[in-house]
């Protein structure tokens, strides 16, 4: 099998790459630099926004997973925002173009969304089918609304595209939990250590997160069944309240103890990590609805015991 991955350079096209690779699949990652790939896999270039020599390689491909867009761990000043629109919007319009031009088009295309197109909630989880888009939310920051805006015109794009011929499903990504550096696992492993685990804001926004053992076998298994198309929640099917999840992250790495922290002391730490406190405070209440229903079955249902796995793997090095 042939997969293409644009913008596969970053924390989740390592692991994605590095793993179909080690399939045995050929594998191709689009890049707008010189950043090293996984062993066995090839790169090509693109620039994210325009058709190029970069369009063979989706042509006559079987799967493409388009994971481009600038990262979300920023302040989320206008410029960054207009950014993160720009690369996820553009990037999606040309490759469902090139997928639309491709003589030979792939039969799959994977297009990453993210959780957070979701309302901020604690009432109920939300699934495909009956889960609240955000954006309107009475009770929180306004300009939270600008994340929900930019997963809509991301999906939008994907939706809007002419492929009669490619399925198309939107990767609905809560916080993956993996030992690649660069991730969330790493930093939240981290401050845990120096004794700064400890709930933020009371701690009862919940947090919904997958293992990456999940999330690959996840794409395998989208990849195998046909009949799934359309938005696709990647979540562990047992989200918890953000103190539960550190708790439970505390007790894995043996660290007896976490400071909490203020909405104000989030918000200044966030402006330090030259991150936003969104990432912190929205209630992410998300379930795989689509997954389960389809019969997939998750190794890591339950944070406790995925945390004890991560803790005990090492963390990877890049390079």
């Amino acid at each position: 099998m042939k997969v293409v991955i644009p913008g596969g350079t970053g924390h989740l096209g390592r692991v994605l790459s590095r793993a179909l690779a080690g399939g045995g699949h050929e594998v191709v990652v689009l890049t707008r630099g010189s950043a090293a790939a996984e062993p066995g896999v090839r790169t090509a270039g693109w620039d994210g926004r325009s058709a190029g020599p970069w369009t063979a390689e989706i042509d006559g491909s079987d799967v493409v997973v388009n994971l481009a867009g600038r990262s979300v761990n920023c302040r989320y000043t206008r410029a960054n925002l207009r950014e993160m629109w720009n690369s996820r919007v553009d990037s999606a319009r040309v490759v469902g173009g090139a997928i639309e031009r491709a003589a030979r088009p792939p039969r799959l295309w994977l297009q990453m969304s993210t959780a957070t197109i979701y309302a901020h909630r604690h009432d109920a989880p939300n699934d495909e089918a009956t889960g609240v888009l955000g954006g309107a939310e009475p009770d929180v920051p306004a300009y939270w609304s600008s994340s929900v805006d930019i997963a809509r015109a991301w999906e939008r794009e994907q939706e809007l595209a002419d492929t009669p011929h490619t399925r198309k499903v939107a990767l609905r990504t809560s916080m993956v939990m993996s030992p690649e550096p660069g991730g969330a696992f790493e930093m939240l492993l981290r401050l845990t250590r120096l004794g700064l685990g400890g709930p933020v804001a009371g701690g009862g926004q919940y947090m919904s997160w997958i293992h990456e053992a999940d999330l690959l076998r996840a794409i395998d298994f989208l990849v195998e069944h046909e009949e799934l198309n359309g938005p696709v929640n990647l979540a562990a099917p047992e989200p918890l309240p953000y103190k539960e999840f550190l708790r439970a992250l505390r007790t894995a790495a043996g660290v007896p103890f976490g400071l909490p922290a203020t909405r104000w002391m989030a918000a200044l730490g966030a402006f330090v990590l030259r991150s936003d406190p969104e990432l912190l405070l929205k209630s992410r209440f998300v379930v795989p609805g689509r997954l389960l229903e389809a019969g997939f079955e998750f190794a890591f249902p339950s944070w406790p015991a995925a945390a004890a796995d991560l803790v005990r793997g090492p963390l990877r090095t890049v390079g």
